[in-house]
């Protein structure tokens, strides 16, 4: 009987996004904390989110299976 749900990762479902075609989003590493460090430059520019490549993309969707 194949009556088993499977789990979320927990951390994948806080970090990312999909698509309606079914690409992955994900926002920019580095942009929590210790910003006083970094220039405005590297804020400004590290804004929004990111699509990433078909190769994390795999691995992202196997944490997340009904996504």
């Amino acid at each position: 009987m194949s009556g088993y749900k499977l789990k979320t990762k927990s951390g994948a479902k806080k970090r990312f996004k999909l698509t309606a075609s079914g690409k992955v989003k994900a926002g920019v590493a580095g942009k929590r904390h210790r910003l006083i460090s970094h220039n405005s430059k590297y804020i400004r520019q590290n804004r929004g989110t990111d699509v990433l490549t078909d190769a994390d993309t795999k691995k992202i969707k196997s944490y997340m299976p009904y996504a």
